[in-house]
C-alpha cells in the first residue's frame, strides 16, 4: 500500500511537472529569440540613423564599423549598385529584392540563424539602401540552455520533495495498519492481552477499535469457559468426599489404604484440571517438564492395575532426564490417556510397552498386542467404540501438535495391536 501511494504521488507529480515545464521551456526559448530579434532591429535602426546623418560612404563605413564594434550582432549595408559596408556577409538576392520592392522591414531565416532587413532611402539615387543585421542561432538561444537546466533542477527538486512527502504520508497511513496486523498475529498466537493503538485516519482507527473490542470479547468468553470447566471439575469433589467417607468404614486396612490412595490420585487430577483450566494459555505453553520423571511416576501408578489384570508390561526409560516443552500436567494427561486406553480397550492379560525415544525429536511410544483400533473413525474427537468419552487420543494429539511435534497411530511392530507415537519436539537443555 505504501509503495502504491508513493508511485501514484510520483506519477501525478511527473504529469503536472511535464504539463507546466514543457510549455515554460518553449516560452523561455521564444522569449530569448524575441529579445535577440528586438536587439537586431534596434541595431539596424541605429545603422540607419548613422547613414542618414553622415555625408559620404567613408563616413558611413566608419559609423557602421563603430556600431558593429559596440554590439554582439553584425550589420551589413547593401547599396543598389552592389557595393556594401560593414560586416562581410552574403545576402540572398531574393531577400534584397523583396526589401527594395516592398520597402518594409522584415526578418527571414538564413543559414545559421535569422536576418533583419530594413530598407532606407538616403538620397536621390536609385532605391534603395538595405540594412541587414544577422542574428546567429547561438544568439537566438542565448541563455536558453541554462534556463532549461535551472527549470529541470527545480522539477527534480519538486519531484523529490513530492516523493518524500508521499513517503511520509504513506508511512503515517500504513503504520497504524501494521500495528493492527501485529496485534492480530499476537492474538492468533494466544496473547489475548495485546491491544492495537487507536491512531491514524478515522477508518484505520475504527479497525483498531473493532479489533480491540473483539479481543476483549474473546478474552471474556475464554475466561467464562475456563471458569465453567473449573466449576465442572469442582463438582467431582463432592462424590470424592462421599467415597472417602465410605472408605473409612472398610474393615480391611490394606484395601482401605489402596483405595484411599486411588481417591487421592483422582483428587489430585481434579485439582490439576482446575488449575490448568484457569491458567492463561501463554502460561501453559511456556511450561517444561521432564518426560522421564513424569513417565516413571505414571507407570508406577498404573503398574498396580496392570498386575491385577495380569498384563505383562515393559517401560523403557533413558537413564537421564529428557526435558520437553510440555507441562507436567499435560504430560500426565497424555500418559494416563494412552495407558488407560490400553487397560480399558484390550482384553485382560494383553501385554503392552511404554518407551521414551530421546531422539531428536523426542517421542513417547505406547504399544500393545491387542485387537487394534478397528476403525479409523475412532480417531475423531468424541468417537469411542467402548462407551468412553473418546477424548484420550485427541488429548494426546493436541498436546503433541501444541509442542511443535506430531501424532501417529499405526499397527504394532508385531503386525497386530496398536502403536501410538507422540512426538514432543526437540529436547530442551536442563536449566
Amino acid at each position: 500500500m505504501r509503495r502504491r501511494i508513493v508511485l501514484v504521488s510520483g506519477a501525478t507529480t511527473v504529469l503536472v511537472l511535464v504539463a507546466y515545464l514543457v510549455p515554460l521551456m518553449l516560452l523561455v526559448r521564444q522569449i530569448a529569440a524575441t529579445q535577440a530579434m528586438a536587439q537586431a532591429r534596434a541595431g539596424a535602426q541605429t545603422v540607419v540613423t548613422v547613414l542618414l546623418s553622415v555625408g559620404g560612404p567613408a563616413e558611413a563605413r566608419i559609423g557602421v564599423d563603430t556600431v558593429n564594434a559596440q554590439g554582439p550582432l553584425r550589420t551589413t549595408v547593401y547599396y543598389p549598385d552592389g557595393s556594401r559596408l560593414g560586416a562581410p556577409a552574403q545576402a540572398a538576392d531574393a531577400d534584397l529584392r523583396l526589401a527594395r520592392s516592398q520597402r518594409v522591414a522584415f526578418d527571414a531565416a538564413v543559414s545559421g540563424g535569422r536576418a533583419v532587413y530594413l530598407p532606407v532611402d538616403i538620397g536621390d539615387g536609385p532605391c534603395c539602401v538595405v540594412v541587414r543585421t544577422f542574428v546567429p542561432d547561438s544568439r537566438l538561444r542565448a541563455g536558453v540552455r541554462s534556463a532549461w537546466f535551472v527549470l529541470s533542477g527545480l522539477a527534480v527538486a519538486l519531484l523529490l520533495t513530492a516523493l518524500l512527502v508521499a513517503q511520509w504520508l504513506a508511512r503515517s497511513l500504513v503504520r497504524p495498519l501494521v500495528d493492527v496486523v501485529g496485534v492480530a498475529r499476537a492474538l492468533h498466537d494466544g496473547d489475548l492481552a495485546r491491544r492495537a493503538e487507536v491512531a491514524g485516519p478515522a477508518e484505520t482507527a475504527a479497525i483498531a477499535t473493532t479489533l480491540n473490542r473483539l479481543a476483549a470479547r474473546i478474552d471474556e468468553l475464554l475466561q467464562a469457559e475456563r471458569e465453567n470447566i473449573a466449576d465442572l471439575s469442582h463438582r467431582v469433589r463432592t462424590p470424592l468426599t462421599a467415597l472417602r467417607l465410605d472408605l473409612e468404614s472398610l474393615r480391611d486396612p490394606e484395601e482401605a489404604a489402596r483405595l484411599s490412595a486411588d481417591v487421592d490420585e483422582v483428587e489430585r487430577s481434579v485439582t490439576a484440571a482446575i488449575d490448568q483450566a484457569r491458567a492463561p494459555r501463554h502460561q501453559r505453553t511456556a511450561m517444561t517438564s521432564s518426560l522421564t520423571a513424569v513417565l516413571a511416576v505414571r507407570v508406577g501408578f498404573w503398574s498396580v492395575l496392570a498386575k491385577d489384570q495380569g498384563r505383562p508390561f515393559e517401560a523403557v526409560l533413558p537413564d537421564r532426564d529428557v526435558v520437553v516443552p510440555v507441562g507436567s500436567g499435560d504430560l500426565e494427561a497424555v500418559i494416563d490417556a494412552l495407558i488407560g486406553n490400553v487397560l480399558s480397550h484390550t482384553p485382560t492379560g494383553t501385554p503392552f510397552r511404554v518407551e521414551i525415544d530421546a531422539g531428536p525429536p523426542v517421542r513417547l511410544i505406547v504399544e500393545d498386542d491387542g485387537p487394534g483400533l478397528g476403525e479409523t473413525a475412532l480417531l475423531e474427537r468424541g468417537r469411542s467404540g467402548a462407551g468412553s468419552t473418546g477424548l484420550g487420543l485427541d488429548i494426546a494429539r493436541r498436546t503433541a501438535l501444541a509442542s511443535g511435534g506430531d501424532f501417529e497411530v499405526t499397527t504394532g511392530s508385531a503386525g497386530r495391536g496398536l502403536r501410538v507415537v507422540v512426538t514432543l519436539g526437540t529436547e530442551l537443555p536442563l536449566t
